[in-house]
């Protein structure tokens, strides 16, 4: 069996390549000076949205790790260009890390972009896994401004964060055994939902700094971050929206998949931050 992975010059990516060094993975970058250097390993250039070469690229493979691509305003076109070429290369077998609520009309305006994929590749011809994860529990202390604050319209409502590493985990066993996998979707969440409030706490205790979470209106949250930053529109709703999906409750729903397919609990919050 053939295994190609992408994203593996990113955190996750590069943490399902290491689990799978064994397998001697095809390593799909940008850039090949980027790569992880893994023993047997074989790294070929392609992007998201160049289909001829990713047909190169995935030519042989039997299964492949698709790792969602960087935000982008046509992330969507790149990643069903992606999609086409792995069934035109004849792969088998393809696993998507999505998002946790995807669909259409999801919160979380990015959610939306994944739907779109999820809709790609289960129309594609392959086989598929969906890996629906929950926002990264490491992501909570970068979004602290200089003085540990977190500002944003999250509300009281709670979110299931899950560890980068429990992805990387269930991906890699994903790998490792697709048939068990096959046209399953996954919700990967950790083992509870807490406020931001909660969140930043716990995270600051961790790291021993002084995070706290202060709330914004929805109108003060788009006008805090475009005084700041010089980003198109998209962007900004991506950014508040993070908020509002905690809010209204659309990241809460904690699961048991993690467990299910790994056979121990998810981490927590402070085992995420520490990675271990």
């Amino acid at each position: 069996m053939t295994i190609a992975i992408t994203g593996s010059t990113g955190a996750l990516g590069g943490a399902v390549a290491r689990r799978v060094a064994d397998l001697a993975p095809r390593l799909v970058v940008r850039d090949a000076g980027r790569a992880p250097t893994l023993e047997d390993s074989h790294v070929v250039v392609a992007s998201y949205g160049d289909e001829q070469a990713s047909v190169r690229a995935l030519e042989g493979v039997d299964v492949l790790l698709m790792v969602s691509g960087s935000e982008s305003a046509d992330r969507r076109e790149q990643h069903r260009t992606f999609v086409r070429a792995a069934a035109t290369a004849g792969v088998s077998h393809v696993v998507y890390t999505s998002f946790a609520g995807a669909s259409p009309d999801a919160t979380f305006t990015l959610g939306r972009d994944h739907a779109d994929t999820e809709e790609a590749v289960r129309t594609s011809g392959m086989a598929w896994t969906l890996l629906r994860d929950d926002f990264y529990a490491e992501v909570v202390p970068l979004f602290a401004d200089a003085e540990g604050v977190i500002r944003g319209p999250a509300g009281s409502g709670r979110v299931a964060l899950v560890g980068r590493l429990d992805v990387a985990d269930v991906a890699a066993a994903v790998l490792r055994d697709p048939a068990a996998h096959r046209d399953v979707a996954y919700d990967l969440t950790g083992p509870e939902a807490v406020t931001l409030d909660e969140a930043a706490r716990r995270a600051g205790a961790v790291l021993g700094r002084d995070l706290r979470y202060e709330e914004e209106t929805v109108e003060e949250a788009y006008a805090s971050r475009a005084a700041e930053y010089d980003v198109p529109q998209w962007q900004l709703d991506a950014w508040v929206s993070t908020y509002t999906a905690i809010a209204d409750g659309s990241v809460a729903r904690v699961s048991g998949d993690v467990e299910r397919v790994l056979g121990r609990p998810a981490r927590t919050l402070e085992d995420a931050l520490l990675g271990r």
